[in-house]
């Protein structure tokens, strides 16, 4: 598969929630991860990914000299839909953009182009993937995280969204909520209307009719994609997470050394 995709990370969010008892820095992306930033695991794994094509960092220009170089910088506006935008000025918008945010720093190449090649196979305009609570368990049996439960299993959202460039900017207000609110399920859900909601509840609401569902709201073809690889929604959000990927990533930092 040849696609081609631009990165957007989405790099601005203040260190103002549960995160402050771990680490002082002031942003999220800045803390510290073995003498790293945070935001600089996710822009080097989308720079070893075969798909990327161009990595644009939108956050705080306290990030901007520390970050890998080969990436378009923009300095993070006010509002989560202001810094997708400002990113998108920044791009031709002929390739489909890859929505990510800065604080999953277990991501790497390989899970970021088997979501893409799985994207890559499906007609679709919005791309969001699923991971099953099996599957996070198994690899990271200590993390607590949010799970949802669909006809076909009991999964947890990445965090990242494939889109076409037409369906962030037309579907920008809908597009805002749903990453604003990917760990919180139900406020999700509450977008689709009473019927569904009360399939969700009674855990039978299937995945192809929250396609369709997704799809009507958005105009525009949503798609779910299962991927295998926890790392797309391992977040760091609470001192617990923190701990899990500063233990999680000693290793290789002890072979590179």
């Amino acid at each position: 598969m040849n696609m081609k995709v631009d990165a957007v990370v989405l790099a601005g969010a203040p260190n103002s929630g549960q995160l402050q008892e771990a680490d002082a820095a002031k942003w999220e992306a800045a803390i510290p991860i073995h003498g790293k930033q945070m935001v600089n695991y996710v822009v080097e794994a989308l720079q070893n990914s075969q798909h990327v094509a161009r990595t644009v960092v939108v956050g705080p220009l306290e990030i901007r000299d520390a970050l890998p170089p080969g990436v378009t910088f923009v300095q993070n506006g006010n509002s989560l839909q202001e810094n997708i935008f400002s990113a998108m000025d920044r791009l031709e918008k002929k390739n489909k953009v890859l929505l990510i945010t800065s604080d999953i720093p277990l991501v790497h190449a390989e899970a970021i182009d088997d979501f893409l090649e799985r994207c890559g196979d499906l007609q679709g305009d919005v791309y969001y993937p699923l991971i099953s609570k099996e599957a996070n368990e198994q690899m990271f049996p200590e993390s607590q995280r949010t799970y949802f439960t669909l006809k076909e299993g009991c999964f947890t959202g990445g965090n990242l969204i494939l889109a076409s460039p037409q369906a962030i900017i037309n579907s920008r207000w809908v597009m805002d909520d749903v990453f604003s609110q990917r760990k919180k399920p139900w406020k999700l859900v509450r977008m689709l209307g009473f019927v569904f909601i009360l399939k969700f509840l009674a855990k039978q609401l299937s995945m192809g009719e929250l396609e369709k569902r997704a799809s009507s709201i958005l105009g525009y073809k949503g798609v779910f994609i299962i991927s295998p690889y926890p790392e797309l929604g391992t977040d760091v959000d609470k001192p617990s997470d923190l701990q899990l990927v500063r233990k999680a990533l000693e290793p290789v930092q002890g072979k590179e050394a």
